[in-house]
């Protein structure tokens, strides 16, 4: 893709978070309930994380287009991307004795949720409102990352409010967008500033514990962190490909919260879920075409097959039809992460011949295939070679084909004409009279950097 379409790309999703944000932000101020502004102050904070995962993605590309130029073609072999999800997700709670079996002592009653990210991908949970009568925080959401490449690292964030502190509806006052304005110029930084100026009311970044970032929390100005009830970082962990196993297993939590905290609640420590992967390798077809198959020993003995290479295999059939009628393959060869492919010692400019090691049934057996032209056997062998490798990096992902439950869909919302939620989601007036608040440091800055370097 080029350089310009994917920066043209990275701004329109700039832009909807911004008018999502905007979206969340006017409700928030119109909240007369706790949960309602929990809710809004949730969205809030998952938007503030995706601008800050957008930008920071803009920068790299400016970054990578300076160090190699734009029509640079990169010499390493990428592995192909797949799907991780996450599910079941459970914490285990640690309740005193006193306050879980006798029901005494203070109340405490939070509402939480998770932040899930594997690189600008991002996710949140439902909300779900913990108490002493729970011994476990569930979420039962599945959560799907589609471009996940086998060198992921899918950072999970538990996020808590207080929901018994007294709450009132809190409004911001006339701030100042000066600082913004004046560090864009070119037509890009435009169109970021018009999104962002288009907000009416901006949220804060409600202490994120942003994966950029680590464990620091974004500083917040005086104003903006009184609107609202806030959200502050409870536990965290990182998740890779070696955390990847079929079934429901169990990962360590990092607490990023003390006793004292009106936002703490007693976990053990850990979470549990099922976590599995989907390499595209698995579930699409790599490359098909016809092909000659040496079936004896008699180097005159070939047959004409139809091939199929996908998954652990490559499917011969007698035809084309064959495979479409979906009747039974005529051989299959394994291909696995340790399977060896390499090509006959003759005339480059001949068709070679494509030898195939793999182990089956508990012996090692070499296959023999033979294409119809020099630059077919070229394809042949570089889908193969590729294939295998992408095996190998997708490791125990590749050993079987895991199954993913399909997400379930949220709870959609009625647009009712001259509503609330009408009014968000339409272009704010030029005449509304409303001043946006000053952005967080972490998008002025990156904001900053990014285009001082695109000049």
């Amino acid at each position: 893709m080029n350089d310009n379409i994917q920066d043209e790309v990275v701004l329109k999703q700039i832009e909807k978070e911004v008018r999502m944000r905007e979206g969340a932000s006017k409700l928030l101020g119109y909240c007369s309930r706790r949960e309602q502004a929990l809710e809004a102050s949730k969205n809030l904070l998952t938007c503030n994380t995706r601008i800050l995962a957008l930008l920071s993605q803009l920068q790299r590309m400016r970054k990578a287009q300076i160090l190699h130029g734009v029509d640079r073609p990169s010499e390493d072999v990428v592995p192909c991307l797949g799907k991780v999800a996450l599910s079941d997700l459970r914490i285990p709670l640690m309740w005193k004795d006193t306050e879980y079996f006798k029901n005494k002592g203070e109340l405490h009653r939070c509402a939480v949720f998770c932040l899930l990210q594997c690189g600008t991908e991002i996710y949140d949970t439902d909300m779900v409102m913990v108490d002493r009568t729970l011994t476990d925080i569930c979420f039962e959401d599945t959560i799907v990352f589609k471009e996940a490449g086998p060198g992921f690292q899918l950072r999970v964030e538990l996020y808590s409010s207080s929901a018994v502190e007294d709450f009132s509806p809190g409004t911001l006052g006339p701030r100042r967008v000066g600082y913004l304005g004046g560090s864009l110029g070119c037509s890009s930084g435009k169109k970021i500033r018009a999104a962002l100026e288009s907000a009416a009311v901006c949220g804060s970044v409600l202490n994120s514990g942003f994966a950029g970032h680590g464990n620091v929390s974004p500083p917040l100005s005086p104003n903006m962190s009184r609107l609202g009830p806030k959200y502050n970082l409870l536990a965290h962990t990182t998740l890779t490909i070696e955390h990847i196993k079929d079934g429901f297993k169990t990962h360590d939590l990092s607490i990023a919260a003390t006793e004292e905290s009106a936002f703490w609640l007693p976990l053990y420590g850990n979470m549990c879920c099922r976590f599995m992967a989907q390499p595209l390798c698995m579930i699409q077809p790599v490359m098909r075409g016809k092909l000659k198959l040496k079936l004896e020993e008699d180097l005159n003995c070939w047959e004409n097959v139809f091939c199929v290479l996908r998954g652990h295999s490559l499917l011969c059939y007698q035809s084309e039809e064959d495979l479409e009628s979906e009747d039974e393959p005529l051989l299959v060869i394994p291909v696995k992460k340790d399977t060896l492919v390499c090509l006959s010692e003759t005339d480059p400019g001949q068709c070679q011949s494509i030898f195939i090691s793999t182990e089956h049934d508990g012996e090692d057996v070499t296959y023999t295939l033979i294409t119809h032209s020099p630059a077919d056997t070229r394809r042949w062998t570089e889908a193969l070679w590729r294939h295998v490798f992408n095996m190998s990096q997708w490791k125990q992902c590749c050993d079987h084909l895991m199954k993913i439950e399909t997400p379930r869909s949220r709870k959609a919302i009625t647009v009712r004409q001259g509503s609330l939620y009408h009014e968000i989601v339409t272009p704010s007036s030029p005449g509304d009279g409303c001043a946006v608040p000053d952005l967080s440091a972490e998008i002025r800055t990156l904001l900053y950097s990014y285009y001082k370097e695109s000049y």
